[in-house]
């Protein structure tokens, strides 16, 4: 069986992108006979209704929606394909999702260094969890994503870019935490049930048999630090954060024990997925990690 062509899901986009086989037509200079027919012919090669007819207009059923998105994407990457070709250099959009502290913390020296050696690729961020940026990976609405372990892993593949060390904040003049005993009955606060860092302070809370009084939901870690600064509750958060939010001076910090103060970020993205762009960002990636961990080396031999 034929793969489906490119030329197809180009038509197919155009009516997506401009309402209708009319201005579709006239946006690619073709007759709408011929546009109709395209379409036709993709629907019954898929055994699917890619639109719906409402009020006069197209409308995307659900499995237009599912086709919409592997596209885009292969649209995307034959333009890219055949400008890195041509170029020999990285080119296009590359869209990758974060975690807000990674994005705040730690990634803007890296796509510094990468805009200034790959300056014709347009990088576009997304933030959410980790549980939620791993579903937007699979479902094609980023390339790849910084995420937190633990999260789930299948059909992916990864490499290990960062470790953070997370810490218990509290307000400054709160009672010392060494314990998860020493949390009982107090709000915890965090971001929504896919955060990573969240469900590795459940995780330690519950093994002390130990369940916050409540928990109150934010979505940023201005917002978590002011809260907590304010006396409203306890957070779980990187180390690398609070020099970002300039919170050291606002809140009491406490270690946590070291099987549960270290986390892994990873970058993640779809088993077998490759982009020019993408490597470019991987290989970058590995460089600073073998660079950081030579000059480690160095430091302790001096020492």
């Amino acid at each position: 069986m034929r793969n489906i062509d490119l030329e197809s899901l180009h038509i197919f986009k155009a009516v997506v992108d401009h309402g209708g086989i009319t201005r579709a037509a006239a946006q690619l200079n073709r007759v709408q006979s011929n546009i109709t027919t395209r379409i036709k012919n993709l629907e019954e090669r898929l055994g699917v209704q890619l639109f719906q007819r409402r009020a006069g207009k197209l409308v995307l059923s659900a499995e237009g929606s599912v086709l919409l998105a592997y596209a885009e994407q292969l649209l995307r990457l034959s333009t890219e394909a055949e400008n890195a070709l041509r170029s020999g250099t990285p080119r296009g959009t590359l869209r990758i999702g974060t975690m807000e502290s990674t994005a705040a913390a730690r990634l803007p020296p890296l796509l510094a260094q990468y805009h200034r050696s790959y300056p014709d690729v347009q990088i576009e961020l997304a933030t959410g969890t980790s549980g939620g940026l791993v579903e937007r990976v699979h479902r094609f609405e980023v390339e790849a994503a910084f995420v937190a372990e633990p999260f789930q892993a299948a059909d992916l593949d990864m490499i290990e870019v960062f470790t953070e060390e997370l810490v218990l904040i509290a307000a400054r003049h709160a009672p010392r935490i060494e314990s998860a005993k020493d949390v009982q009955k107090r709000t915890l606060i965090a971001f929504s049930s896919g955060c990573s860092y969240r469900r590795i302070l459940e995780e330690w809370l519950g093994m002390s048999s130990v369940m916050p009084a409540r928990v109150l939901e934010l979505a940023s870690y201005h917002a978590i630090v002011a809260c907590v600064a304010a006396g409203s509750g306890i957070a779980i958060v990187p180390r690398s954060v609070l020099g970002v939010v300039r919170a050291d001076e606002d809140v009491a910090v406490f270690a946590l024990p070291p099987t549960v103060a270290r986390a892994r970020t990873c970058l993640v993205w779809r088993r077998g997925h490759q982009s020019v762009a993408l490597e470019a960002m991987k290989q970058l990636l590995l460089d600073r990690k073998n660079a950081a961990e030579s000059a480690q080396v160095e430091m302790r031999s001096a020492a």
